[in-house]
């Protein structure tokens, strides 16, 4: 009765579906390996509503959108998803499929989606599906809402925040609130498709790349794309690329240069000089003899071209149509013959094509409007350039053409009679194209060749009228009328007649020839502590190893050594600048937890990834709530690691280690710990590990390296031992006592192994790799310029700090009294900031609590939490202070310090703090206290 009463509750006050978040993965991420969107919604009543429970929703649903039908679901069969619409599935998935679909009958497919339930609450789900652009992504998202909502029960519907989900600057021709009408709306969607689409002669060299596996970004919101990583990329916009010269496409839009530049080199070209008058026009026709063509000296597609002009009245009427495009206008000698568009690229002639102008044939019954209409129903054409061909329109050309015909758009032509609608036959005015790329003469091959070399274009489309391309030009007569720089590929990517040929693979033959890269390597790192300091030491390998670094870490980005961009880089925003940097040939990306969950990886695939460790951190954040979520979250660098590249996994950490059997590539373990049983039995299978040994077996060692109990890095590859250098020899991990550092060094080492580097190098880079601010800003840096000794570092969780705890204890013996200076971000768990107090109080003898960086705590809550710590590890009351800013929290332990005392720093704003304690007045100081002021020195 209980369970009775509340449905029916329920149903006399229904809530509606609810967007809560959206997100927008543009890379690999935690929920598939392609880019995806997330609608994260509260179906509220109608999670006691599955599909089988409303009337007619399914039918309705597939009136709607019948290519439902195709989809296979769960049951891996056409028709899959309709069973189970008719079994009962819920609003979410049902919204995941309409919105896959949507994309699809817009023309940019996809396939990919899953649709789960969020927990707690009961009725939240996460929505997941692939996207091409993610405008068109988020729209069709939109729409399917409206539509699957439009179907239910007038008392269910309704969909809150559903704006959330309009793209940015997106007009949208109806009201969001109004009533739906879907194929007004799916029209709206299939424009927004074709604006940002990218048009064919793109597209086809995206997808050569794609399949090459060759990366791509898309640098704007046109045809700008960039091929590759770093140094080794080339760029592209439709088809000009990086390598196409500037004084070529300058001299081909010139047509009057053109022509003089072929001349020179003896090719045919037709006569023709420069006009400014239609009386100069006029005259150059008549003296150059009829018939004449007429063209803007710099136009493009055909615009302003008119052909067969043999009359004076005629010729002006050409000039003025030209004028309207170029205030320079060529009167040109008309060749007789077809009009042929060969394609000439890197030197070669890769593609020839008929082109026919705009046209329809009669059928003794339909006016000339009617069957252009007829024509314009072929699914290949499109608007402008967004298809294989262009739809036919009825212009001031096209009516003054059909009058010189004698006929009007109202005419009907006989059966089978041909009416040309245009005098150029550009596809970009509807003109259909016939491949003849197998019937070229050598001759007009030679001859089209030369001349796209002679004004030096890669990638040229040579106009050619000749009688039949099939006989030599020499003897039939005709020529060259025009070079095109940045020819479009359609008309041979999907001809109308004909062999469709594959365009884009010579290109990029052409752009990354064999043996040359198409990208630089890419290594990843993750893990809760220690990702910059690694990720320097790398880095630092790297350099002295010959490369041009491009690094991400917390505190920047670094190209060569140099500070490019400040401030918190971890985020795959800044990884891609990295990746399109054309000096880089190394990328080392330090990834934090937060990017991935933002946006995801900003890379497909990389060739080293490394997984540090995972300890307990941010948690209760953006759905990871467990330690074990935090793994998974983390393991998505290691899983996209390419085929041919290594798996960094620290073997001593059971999460990383678990991360073995999903890793891409080869792995390599590396472990404090000798006897770690993963990391024997991966030796003893031959695999490679980087270990930290208590010593080294004798006669490894060389005398000036041999130490008594000195701990040494090792390379084992198998049974094959590789010593790299003692532990002491590395400065970072200041003799030993910073054990953190050891690891960090592990993990650079394995890294370093993974990209080939030799141990001469990495023995080298680490032995002056140090904790200095210059080097590692923010990583124990110390300080000995004051009569006390400062140390500023970034530990800022439990893990970081049981870490620097023990560091500590190693340092305590040389010092007085330890002074922290700490505070706890506010997004942390209320558990996680009470285990950084109790760490705290066992660490220092005084404690100085400041509250700087609250994430959505009330000012001060932080700061009792931290001290409640303390207080129940044994610190006294009277040792801890509460100083809120942290300027004059770091003043403050520093004007208490007294000669021989640590004053430990755990800086938020790292600089600043460093600037400060550098710049505190020792020299007043020790005239308080009466003590010679010590000379100023920085490690």
């Amino acid at each position: 009765m209980t369970s009775s009463s509340s449905k029916s509750s329920k149903k006399s006050n229904p809530r509606p579906m609810k967007v809560l978040e959206k997100r927008i993965y543009r890379g690999p991420n935690i929920h598939g390996y392609e880019p995806m969107i997330r609608i994260k919604i509260d179906l509220g009543t109608l999670e006691e509503f599955p599909s089988n429970a409303i009337p007619n929703f399914t039918d309705q649903l597939l009136q709607l959108v019948p290519t439902l039908e195709e989809h296979t679901c769960s049951y891996g069969e056409r028709g899959g998803f309709v069973r189970r619409l008719r079994e009962g599935t819920w609003m979410g998935h049902i919204v995941e499929h309409v919105a896959l679909e949507l994309q699809n009958l817009a023309g940019t497919p996809v396939t990919y989606g899953k649709t789960r339930s969020y927990g707690e609450p009961v009725g939240v789900y996460n929505i997941m599906y692939s996207y091409r652009d993610e405008r068109v992504g988020l729209l069709a998202g939109y729409l399917a809402l409206r539509t699957v909502n439009s179907l239910l029960p007038r008392h269910l519907q309704g969909v809150q925040d559903i704006e959330l989900l309009i793209p940015e600057q997106e007009r949208l021709p109806f009201n969001p609130k109004s009533s739906v009408n879907f194929e007004a709306e799916l029209e709206v969607l299939c424009d927004v498709a074709a604006r940002y689409a990218l048009g064919p002669t793109t597209r086809s060299l995206v997808e050569e790349a794609r399949r090459r596996g060759i990366p791509t970004i898309r640098l704007d919101d046109f045809s700008l794309v960039q091929l590759g990583y770093g140094k080794y990329q080339q760029r592209i916009r439709s088809s000009v690329t990086s390598r196409t010269s500037n004084l070529a496409v300058e001299a081909a839009g010139d047509k009057d240069l053109t022509r003089q530049l072929l001349q020179q080199v003896n090719l045919p070209v037709p006569e023709g000089k420069v006009v400014y008058t239609d009386d100069e026009a006029v005259e150059v026709a008549e003296d150059m003899g009829y018939p004449v063509v007429t063209k803007p000296l710099d136009g493009n597609h055909g615009r302003g071209v008119n052909l067969g002009l043999d009359t004076p009245e005629k010729v002006r009427w050409g000039f003025k149509e030209a004028f309207q495009h170029s205030r320079h206008v060529v009167v040109e000698q008309q060749f007789r013959g077809k009009d042929y568009r060969v394609l000439i690229i890197d030197g070669k002639l890769i593609a020839a094509a008929e082109r026919v102008p705009a046209h329809v044939v009669g059928n003794g019954r339909d006016t000339i409007k009617q069957l252009i209409k007829h024509v314009n129903r072929d699914p290949r054409r499109g608007e402008g350039h967004e298809k294989v061909m262009t739809r036919i329109t009825v212009d001031n050309h096209v009516t003054a053409l059909l009058e010189r015909l004698g006929y009007t758009v109202d005419s009907v032509p006989k059966k089978g009679e041909m009416v040309f609608l245009r005098e150029t036959a550009n596809m970009s005015t509807g003109g259909t194209a016939i491949d003849v790329t197998d019937d070229v003469h050598p001759d007009n091959k030679r001859i089209c060749e030369c001349a796209a070399r002679t004004l030096g274009l890669d990638i040229a489309g040579i106009d050619l009228v000749v009688p039949d391309i099939r006989h030599s030009i020499l003897q039939t007569g005709g020529g060259i009328v025009e070079v095109n720089a940045g020819p479009g590929f359609r008309m041979h990517l999907e001809p109308s007649e004909g062999k469709p040929r594959n365009i884009a693979a010579p290109v990029l033959d052409m752009l990354f020839p064999s043996g040359v890269p198409c990208r630089m390597p890419v290594a990843a790192i993750t893990g809760t502590n220690g990702k910059t300091t690694t990720s320097r030491m790398f880095s630092r390998i790297l350099k002295y190893a010959g490369y041009t670094v491009g690094l991400t870490t917390t505190t920047g980005i670094y190209v060569d050594g140099n500070l490019v961009v400040s401030g918190d880089t971890t985020g795959p925003k800044s990884a891609r600048a990295v990746l399109m940097d054309p000096t880089v040939d190394f990328a080392v990306l330090e990834t934090a937890r937060g990017g991935i969950l933002r946006e995801g990886l900003a890379f497909e695939e990389c060739d080293i990834g490394a997984v540090l460790n995972v300890q307990e951190d941010h948690l209760g954040l953006k759905g990871i709530d467990t330690i074990e979520d935090l793994a998974w979250v983390k393991s998505l660098v290691v899983e996209v690691v390419s085929k041919h590249g290594h798996s960094i996994l620290n073997a001593d950490d059971p999460l990383v280690l678990g991360m073995k059997e999903k890793a891409g590539g080869k792995k390599i373990f590396f472990t404090m710990n000798p006897e770690n049983e993963a990391v024997q039995e991966h030796l003893q299978s031959g695999g490679t590990a980087i270990i930290c040994e208590p010593h080294l077996q004798p006669g490894l060692e060389t005398a000036s390296q041999a130490q008594n109990g000195a701990e040494w890095i090792v390379i084992h590859r198998g049974q094959h031992i590789t010593p790299v250098m003692p532990v002491h020899e590395i400065p970072a991990t200041m003799e030993g006592l910073a054990r953190m550092n050891i690891e960090n060094a592990l993990a650079a080492v394995g890294m370093a192994t993974a990209a080939g580097v030799s141990t001469e190098t990495i023995r080298n880079a680490l032995s002056t790799f140090q904790t200095s601010y210059e080097q590692s800003p923010g990583r124990l840096n110390f300080y000995h310029g004051h009569p006390f000794t400062v140390m500023m570092d970034y530990a800022h969780n439990p893990a970081g700090l049981t870490h620097l705890k023990n560091l500590i204890t190693g340092l305590k013996k040389n010092h007085n009294r330890i002074i922290g200076v700490l505070s706890a971000s506010g997004d942390r768990r209320d558990q996680d900031i009470l285990k950084m107090g109790r760490l705290a109080g066992e660490m220092f003898d005084e404690l100085i609590l400041k509250d700087d960086d609250l994430r959505g705590r009330k000012a001060g809550e932080a700061q009792k939490l931290l001290e409640q710590g303390a207080r129940e590890a044994g610190m006294k009351g009277a040792c801890i202070h509460h100083i809120t800013p942290e300027t004059e929290a770091v003043a403050t332990a520093l004007r208490i310090a007294q000669p021989g005392d640590l004053v430990v720093v755990l800086a938020t704003e790292i600089d600043p703090v460093w600037n400060q304690i550098r710049n505190f007045n020792s020299q007043k100081w020790a005239r308080l206290v009466g003590e010679d002021t010590p000379s100023v020195q920085n490690s």
